[in-house]
């Protein structure tokens, strides 16, 4: 088949206006997208189907304006699909059957498309969310990483805080949706001192990490074989939490950093990810983590319009060129 004739299936909410961006290319581009957001265009008029033969797999999306053989995906763009949640007109138990036969019903359907190239693989970026696979494979693969204990010993936590002569910092291990007196709340990155840590710490696993004594930040997008840097300056220890106080200027990627980068992806079975590192007055990169669907379009304009190619690229490729 010929490869121009296939589409793009985008996984992604509608109001996902990052997608956008490297949508309006493929368009330009005149390359076939259909974009779906399977936990509500199920729900709401999207049919999916899947059949499985001997020697043979076929299937078919229909939405309110396509119908998609899905034999003839060239690549899915895992972004920002919402989660599953069932149909809204269902309560109770059945609600959360439906949920769950969503999420592995049509979720199995759409990781396994035959011939389609994965931006990421769903599995591969639900396994690499976890930090303490992304630190195993980090000091694996010739990064500088941060001693770091992951415990649920306040013993252990105590320690492992009072060792570190520049300090010591929390993190949380996933972001939670947290809320204090019914408002959300974000949980940053932030130091800790000894005397914080209480038997509380044994309810799960903390992750304490020494303090970088940083000279700047960066986040480097990697996208298949390509790296963009931006350096990021910030009067706060986590930069994400007041965005507009942060100044972001393109850097380059040293040459091992980058060749550590393209490990990670390999190891990791990734095409896409957003890499986070603490750069020291002497020039030491420290790996702090890797977000294999973070968002990019917050970057310098320059930037973001080098990541939107370059994730179009990968697109447009598939797995048959």
């Amino acid at each position: 088949m010929n490869n121009r004739s296939r589409s793009v299936l985008v996984l992604t909410n509608p109001l996902d206006v990052t997608a956008d961006a490297v949508l309006r290319i493929l368009a330009e581009r005149r390359i076939p997208v259909v974009r779906l957001d399977p936990g509500t265009d199920l729900h709401t008029g999207a049919s999916l189907t899947a059949a499985y033969r001997t020697g043979d797999q076929r299937g078919t999306l229909s939405t309110a304006t396509r119908e998609l053989n899905l034999s003839q995906v060239r690549s899915v763009w895992v972004r920002r699909a919402s989660p599953y949640k069932g149909p809204p007109d269902l309560d109770g138990q059945d609600r959360r059957f439906a949920t769950s036969q969503c999420l592995w019903g049509a979720g199995g359907i759409l990781a396994s498309l035959p011939d389609a190239q994965y931006v990421n693989y769903p599995w591969a970026n639900r396994a690499a969310e976890h930090k303490p696979a992304q630190l195993a494979a980090a000091q694996r693969l010739g990064f500088l990483v941060p001693d770091t204990v992951i415990t649920n010993s306040v013993q252990e936590a105590q320690e492992f805080v009072a060792s570190q002569a520049s300090g010591a910092v929390y993190k949380p291990l996933w972001n939670t949706p947290y809320s204090v007196d019914g408002q959300p709340h974000a949980v940053w990155v932030r130091e800790v001192s000894g005397s914080e840590l209480t038997a509380a710490i044994g309810a799960c696993p903390h992750m304490f990490q020494a303090k970088v004594p940083k000279a700047f930040d960066v986040r480097v997008t990697a996208v298949g074989d390509r790296t963009f840097g931006v350096r990021i300056d910030s009067p706060d220890l986590d930069w994400r939490r007041r965005q507009d106080r942060m100044t972001c200027t393109r850097i380059d990627v040293p040459e091992p950093v980058t060749r550590s980068i393209d490990a990670f992806l390999h190891q990791l079975r990734l095409v896409y990810g957003a890499f986070d590192f603490a750069v020291t007055l002497s020039g030491d990169w420290y790996f702090l983590e890797c977000n294999p669907n973070g968002q990019w379009a917050w970057q310098p304009d320059e930037t973001t319009r080098a990541i939107a190619r370059a994730i179009a690229d990968q697109l447009a490729k598939g797995t048959t060129a």
